[in-house]
Order: C-alpha cells, then structure tokens, then sequence
C-alpha cells in the first residue's frame, strides 16, 4: 500500500519551526545559486545583443580583444573591395573603421574604472540602426565630441552630457546620451573615428573593421572571399553578434564557476539542516511509523514518504528562494569585462534552464538530506517501534 501524500503534508505543520528554518536554509542557498547563474546569463545576453546579424567584424586573428587588434590602412583597403558589402543610398560601401581604447574615469559611488571610447566612421546609423539618442544630439564630424552610452552616463562623473572627457590630453565635449537597447555598447563612449585617431597619433591604422552585408545568407561567401586573399591571411572575419558573445563567454564562465563552487560549500549547511529536520521527525514518529507498518505499509512505502516529505520541504524552499531572485531582474550592476578590460553594465536575467536548474539543486538537497532519516524509519522494527509509545 502507498501511503497518501496527504500524510505528508500534514506533518509540516507538526514540527513548524524546524521545517521553517529548512526552508529558509534552502530558500537561502537557491537564491544564492540562482542569483550566480542569472549573473553570468546577464552578462551573456547583454553582449549577445551587442551588434548585429547583419554585420561582420574583421580582427587580427591573435588579438584577444579590439583594444589588441590592429588592422592598417593597406588591409582596410583590400577588406573595402570585397564582394557582398551593404552600400549607402549615394554608393558608398557601409564599413565603419574603428579605433578602440580605454580611458580612466571616477565612479559616482567612488573609486576609477576604464571606460571603453569607440571611435565610428559615418555609416554608424545604418550600421547599427538600435542606437538611438535621447538626449542631447549626435556628435558633429571634425569635431572633438563625444556621445555617451546612458550606462555610463548613470554611473560616472563628468559622463554627463555638457561635460568634458580628458582623451590623450585635449578636452572632449559630451554632446549626447544614447541607448543602444541595454547592449555593450550602452557602456560605451563614442566619437570621430579619425579624431580619436588624431589624438593617439595612430595615423589610418585602426583596432577593427565592421561591416554590413548586402544580405546575411551571404556570410559564408563573403567569409570564402576573405579566406581566399593570402593578403588577409593574418586576419579573421566573424558576425558582429558572434564576436561580442564570445568576449563574454571567459567572464561568465568564471562568475558561473565561482559562484557555484561558493553555492556548494553554502549547501552542506541546508543538507545538515534538512537532514536534522528529517531525523527529528523520525524520533517523534516512532510510534506512527510501527502503526503505519503494522497496517501492512511496506517498508518501501515509508521510505518514500519520508523522501517525498523532504523533498518537499526542499521544493518548496527552492521556490521561494527563486521567486526572491526573480526580483534582481530589476537591477542593474556592473563589472570588469575580462575581454576589454573596461565597465560593463548589466542586468540580472532569468531564463528557465535556470528555473529549472535551481529547483533541480534544491530538489537535490532535499533528497540528501533526507535519504538517511528515511532509510532509518524503514528499517524500524515494528515490535521495537510499537514499544516506544
């Protein structure tokens, strides 16, 4: 005979207080977990959407990063007169040939952190059609100005607009704020390409190369083109989007390692306090247990009932300790981008591998915990658990 889930449920409320410290202790280690996983899938959807399927980026292939890239004149010339690139209404081929460095600026809460300025050429708009101003307007061409990304312009002093950015020595006017839909490039300065090249004395010779293709089926084309030209041999083609993606799989692998590492060590407190809980609800229901086996409950019935009973217990902390993180989603934090070496502001995000991942470790422990208590009340003997009565 099974024995009704019921019987369950109705023994939480026989040991209140001990159950409800387990299920915080639970509650508390998922929250941690999932706030670890929705980190390091924040970070992975914030530079997923940076850029563009239909763009493609061209990089020195032993570059880590765009600030380590360096693509010269002769090679920019070459990469223009390749097949399948997007051109303007007048016929101009949109490539955007772009600068990337990193300058120093003072946080609001306190303390410096490297900022990423990009230097873009004029097809930028169509280039990247999701930035949009709002505030202030966009820079004029051949002239030392700069718009900021809203990230940075929450977080930073002198990020403002109307303020002034020291680059290389001279004073950048910040003449508009814009939004690039929560993407990288919200953390992000962005200026004259040939200005910023201007102030670092760097000549034509740029850190990447971005593209638009007439249409993105034809990447596997333009790719073979590219590969084709022993000239480009040093150089790599990859899709805008792809390429962000990438620089952030380094970093939220690491946050994803460590916090789960931390995560563990914080769930041997819930398994012990889950596994207590289990044991005293052995001890008290000793005489229940030899009644139950008495009516001809079998063994195995009472060993699930035990486990399902901290299982429970276990899903039910596990629940709330994600509807708790679901909250994170409405803030956003930033940190050291690993591949730029520059902020990145992020958002926390949910996902339901995550969803179902957190309720998977709660579960988990619950079975931990409570798979020795159970074991012992199945193998109580019926006379001995009769007499202890």
């Amino acid at each position: 005979m099974k024995i009704p889930f019921k019987y369950t449920i109705r023994n939480f409320s026989s040991r209140k207080l001990t159950t409800f410290i387990t299920v915080a202790g639970i509650a508390l280690v998922v929250f941690v977990f999932a706030a670890v996983l929705m980190m390091a899938y924040g970070i992975q959807k914030t530079m997923r959407a940076t850029g563009s399927n239909d763009n493609v980026m061209i990089f020195r292939k032993s570059s880590t990063s765009e600030i380590t890239s360096i693509v010269g004149p002769d090679i920019q010339n070459i990469i223009s007169t390749l097949p399948h690139i997007a051109k303007s209404a007048d016929g101009t081929p949109l490539i955007s040939y772009e600068p990337v460095v990193v300058i120093n600026l003072e946080k609001i809460s306190g303390g410096l952190s490297n900022i990423t300025v990009r230097g873009v050429s004029k097809p930028i708009n169509e280039l990247r059609p999701n930035m949009k101003m709002i505030q202030g307007r966009m820079f004029r061409w051949g002239m030392r100005e700069l718009i900021v990304g809203e990230a940075i312009a929450k977080r930073f002093k002198g990020a403002q607009l109307g303020s002034f950015v020291k680059i290389a020595g001279d004073n950048w006017k910040i003449v508009g704020v814009f939004t690039a839909d929560g993407s990288g490039f919200d953390s992000e300065l962005w200026g004259d390409a040939l200005q910023l090249l201007n102030a670092f004395n760097r000549g034509t010779t740029v850190s990447t190369v971005t593209l638009k293709l007439d249409n993105p089926a034809n990447y596997d084309s333009f790719k073979s083109a590219f590969e084709s030209d022993k000239r480009l041999q040093q150089f790599e083609p990859k899709i805008e989007k792809q390429y962000f993606e990438d620089q952030s799989a380094v970093m939220s692998t690491f946050i994803r390692i460590l916090g789960i590492f931390i995560t563990i060590i914080f769930s041997f407190g819930a398994v012990i306090g889950a596994m207590i809980t289990m044991y005293a609800s052995v001890a008290n229901r000793t005489v229940e247990i030899g009644t139950l086996r008495s009516l001809g409950f079998s063994r195995r019935s009472i060993l699930s009932a035990f486990l399902l009973e901290s299982l429970s217990i276990a899903v039910i902390g596990g629940g709330i300790g994600l509807f708790l993180a679901s909250f994170l989603q409405l803030f956003s934090v930033s940190t050291l981008n690993f591949g730029s070496f520059s902020e990145l502001t992020f958002s926390f995000a949910i996902s339901p591998s995550i969803i179902i991942s957190s309720l998977v470790f709660a579960g988990f422990m619950g079975f931990v915990g409570g798979f020795l208590p159970s074991v012992r009340a199945a193998r109580l003997n019926i006379v001995s658990a009769l007499r202890a009565g």
